[in-house]
């Protein structure tokens, strides 16, 4: 495919609105990628606000759009989701030497990768910021200056840590179950490590941009006020205590006066039941802000 091209792969009426799969060649990623649109009945008159969703650990772009039921409120709100893979894909793509499913494909963890081989492809952080947006903003009908950005687990540290480092270019973020902290859970530091390079003390301060926790602590005041945060944590999550670090987040931004909404659903796990149960609360969220 040539760069700018795209292939439809996929096409769905949902709730007046229109689902729809590509795949294009990314000049970012080094190879074909696909995502997911969402656009709903209000984009057939209007540019409509736009919201990203970035999925988690060994999903692809198709996971949010069959289990999350999000068409539905973002027909009501009038906003338009578009979801990404999770990494890069294909042939020479290299993945987890070991197969493992928390590294290498489906497990791109949103980062710019600059140790071999993984430099090469794994450009995911350019990807979501500049690449995809880029894209979707010439080729379908959505509002440039109106975007915000959502994710699970580790897209949900994907997406804090994105719309923190980019003080001005989200109108708000949400997250469901994020990965908190990098820097101190086996996850994130077996993706660091190999993706970046080094460990949490002797290159910590390339690991700290992207580390939630890391960037609320040197937050300045203009980025404290610039941006409307919400977070969903279910307490029965199996993942909570080794790999969120949620309770972190919530000890650091209290102590630097962070604002952020930061919520435990009691019973809930990490699955897309829990997704699914709390999504329209969080496109109202982010409709809010896009207005």
């Amino acid at each position: 495919m040539t760069d700018g091209a795209l292939e439809k792969i996929g096409f769905n009426l949902s709730f007046g609105g229109q689902q729809l799969r590509f795949r294009h060649r990314s000049e970012v990623l080094n190879c074909d990628m696909t995502f997911s649109i969402y656009l709903p009945p209000q984009s057939e008159q209007v540019p409509v606000p736009v919201l990203y969703w970035l999925s988690g650990l060994t999903c692809t772009d198709e996971n949010f759009v069959a289990k999350a039921g999000a068409q539905q409120y973002a027909a009501e709100q009038g906003i338009a989701i578009v979801c990404p893979d999770t990494s890069p894909r294909g042939d020479g793509v290299p993945d987890d030497p070991g197969g493992a499913y928390d590294f290498g494909l489906g497990a791109g963890f949103y980062v710019n990768a600059t140790e071999q081989p993984w430099s090469d492809h794994y450009q995911m952080y350019d990807y979501v910021l500049d690449e995809l947006p880029g894209l979707i903003n010439s080729k379908f009908p959505v509002n440039s200056e109106k975007m915000s950005i959502s994710g699970h687990s580790m897209g949900g540290h994907g997406a804090l840590t994105i719309a923190l480092n980019n003080s001005g270019r989200y109108s708000s973020v949400s997250a469901f179950s994020p990965i908190c902290s990098p820097i101190n859970c086996p996850w994130g530091q077996k993706a660091l490590s190999a993706y970046i390079g080094g460990n949490a003390q002797d290159n910590r301060g390339q690991w700290a941009k992207h580390d939630t926790v890391e960037l609320v602590k040197v937050a300045d005041m203009t980025l404290k006020q610039s941006i409307p945060i919400l977070i969903d944590q279910g307490d029965a999550d199996n993942f909570l205590a080794e790999q969120l670090n949620t309770q972190l987040l919530v000890d650091t931004a209290e102590r630097v006066n962070f604002p952020m909404q930061i919520r435990f659903q009691a019973g809930y796990d990490h699955s897309y039941f829990f997704i699914a149960t709390l999504i329209g609360e969080h496109i109202k969220f982010h409709a809010q802000h896009l207005r």
